[in-house]
């Protein structure tokens, strides 16, 4: 009986729930039906409204800037070559990498006892040379004696030829006498011939031993100039580079043991696109020696100084594009060769021109300006330089107008906007783009600066003079963060 009693309960409840699911479904179908019976309202659609950053343009003289990259070069580079093979002896003191040298310094020497002995040799043989020279002189002269001698008994003996005629002639002499006489003339010219020859055979000795000592003089100054070779000078003030050379090692000749390079004759070398190289041009077509800006970025210290530029590239080069310009810098205190460095050439200035954000223009380009209404408007405009995050345009209705400072794709013309003004683009002349926002500063840890003052005294590829400034702003109460983490950057912080 009581499973009886508990079944028919449970069929009761089942019973009970399956028709409350019924009703609550039918309830929801019939509200659903009648939800879809009524008639449908349509809800006007509302104008969506953007708040916009204007500013006012106002036309202003500018003197753009041209913003370039190069690498500084040295003007006066010389590679110190062996002139003579063998055993480096002796080298300066400083002979290493970034030792300076001064111009007339003995920076090396190679072993000079070949040299030396090559040397003794050719004194010995200018010597030899000069005594032949000598003999063959005292030859000359007595074969000049020999033959004067000769002529006067020439002379002796045509004199008794002329005697022994004579006699002939007034019947006292004979023809033998004559005959005799005429012998004896002949032999004697006969040996005047003689010494003729020997005079001529002399004068060759002596010429050939003159040629003997031209010789031998030329090999004494080979020598010398050998032996000079052995040592090896500086050319010029500067810093040496590239040494591979130690004292005791062989070298070549024509090996190259390193480089001079003077520090302070530099120049840098960039290259602008062709476009912005007609902007450098006078009327004549000839390139404007303009000053230029140069400066490298240590640690967000900038070492900065001025050149001017000089010269350009007489070809553009394979597979390169634009033209190559250099530039002499005027101080060089700081810079070294290799260095990467940023060059700002100042354009002459443009006149009735307009400063906007490169966000404010499109590709067209055109602009966006507050109409009748807060009404968007598109008015095109000439782009004339991109100067960072700014652009120089020229459009003569622009003048006077609120322009949208930052475009997104949500906006175009005809679009009804809510302006928020913060101030006008600025009047009159100006010289420079706007002054950029001081630099954040920020205090640091004890533990902090104790790290970054450590890394940056053991920098040494760091000139003296920017790590003077780093470690003088370390030292303040609160630091510039630029400063702070591009330092962490390289140390891995």
């Amino acid at each position: 009986m009581r499973f009886l009693r508990r079944s028919l309960v449970g069929l009761f409840l089942l019973s009970l729930t399956v028709g409350l699911l019924a009703w609550a479904g039918n309830t929801f179908v019939g509200a659903v039906q009648k939800r879809a019976e009524q008639e449908s309202r349509v809800r006007p659609a509302r104008e969506r409204v953007f708040a916009v950053n204007v500013m006012q343009a106002q036309p202003q003289t500018l003197l753009p800037v041209l913003t370039s990259f190069g690498e500084v070069r040295s003007r006066r580079t010389l590679d110190l070559r062996a002139t003579a093979g063998g055993m480096v002896v002796e080298l300066a003191d400083g002979f290493e990498e970034g030792g300076s040298v001064s111009q007339g310094q003995l920076l090396a020497r190679i072993d000079p006892s070949d040299a030396q002995t090559g040397l003794a040799l050719s004194r010995t043989d200018l010597q030899e040379a000069e005594s032949g020279l000598r003999d063959a002189l005292r030859g000359l002269e007595l074969a000049n004696d020999e033959l004067t001698s000769a002529q006067d008994q020439v002379r002796l003996r045509e004199q008794a030829l002329a005697r022994q005629r004579d006699l002939a002639s007034r019947g006292v002499g004979t023809e033998a006498a004559v005959e005799t006489a005429q012998l004896s003339v002949s032999s004697a010219k006969q040996a005047v011939l003689s010494r003729r020859q020997s005079l001529a055979n002399a004068q060759a000795r002596v010429d050939q031993a003159k040629t003997t000592l031209s010789r031998r003089q030329i090999n004494l100054d080979e020598a010398r100039r050998a032996l000079q070779e052995t040592e090896i000078f500086a050319g010029f003030s500067g810093t040496l580079a590239d040494v591979n050379v130690v004292q005791g090692g062989l070298v070549t000749n024509n090996e190259r043991l390193a480089s001079i390079v003077d520090a302070q004759a530099l120049e840098v070398a960039f290259r602008v696109s062709t476009s912005q190289y007609a902007r450098l041009l006078d009327g004549d077509g000839d390139l404007l020696l303009a000053d230029v800006n140069i400066s490298l970025d240590i640690f967000g210290v900038d070492l900065a100084t001025k050149g001017r530029i000089t010269r350009e590239s007489a070809v553009v080069g394979d597979g390169q594009t634009g033209r190559l310009l250099f530039a002499r810098i005027n101080v060089a205190k700081g810079f070294r060769p290799g260095d990467f460095v940023t060059v700002k050439i100042t354009e002459p200035p443009l006149d009735q021109v307009i400063l906007l954000p490169a966000a404010a223009i499109d590709a067209r380009p055109s602009v966006l300006v507050l109409g009748g209404g807060d009404r968007l408007e598109a008015l095109d405009v000439k782009l004339l330089r991109r100067q960072g995050d700014d652009v120089i345009v020229r459009a003569p209705d622009l003048a006077g107008r609120e322009i949208i400072s930052e475009r997104s794709a949500l906006l175009g013309a005809g679009i009804k906007v809510r302006p928020i003004r913060r101030g006008d683009g600025g009047g009159g002349d100006a010289t420079t783009t706007p002054e950029k926002p001081a630099a954040a500063l920020i205090a640091l840890t004890p533990e902090r600066r104790a790290r970054l003052v450590a890394f940056v005294k053991g920098n040494k590829r760091m000139p003296a003079g920017a790590k003077e400034r780093i470690l003088d702003q370390l030292t303040q109460e609160k630091v510039p963060q630029s400063v702070v983490e591009r330092i962490e950057n390289r140390i891995g912080g």
